[in-house]
């Protein structure tokens, strides 16, 4: 998803863009080496766990859920197993 659509979705689902967080979340986003491999560094429980000690428990629920959109545009689905570190991440065919 485009930064404005997790802003929109962050809006909708907990009543604020939290566009700080989407901004860290895709930090990566288009530098080398990462591109859109860049996920594999934060898109996983232990990036959600470091939004919450950066902002927060509502911070890190939207967090996850930018996660999780992102990961069904990569064949994953609601139920699977949340990647738990970048290790394990890769280890899931998500990078």
């Amino acid at each position: 998803m485009k930064f404005e659509e997790h802003c929109a979705e962050s809006f909708v689902m907990f009543g604020e863009p939290f566009e700080h967080v989407h901004r860290w979340l895709d930090e990566f986003a288009g530098k080398k080496p990462y591109v859109m491999k860049h996920r594999r560094l934060r898109h996983h429980l232990a990036g959600v766990r470091e939004v919450e000690r950066l902002w927060g428990p509502a911070a890190a629920r939207a967090a996850k859920q930018h996660i999780i959109s992102d990961l069904m545009m990569e064949s994953w689905k609601e139920g699977d197993r949340f990647p738990v570190d970048e290790a394990d991440y890769v280890r899931m065919g998500l990078f």
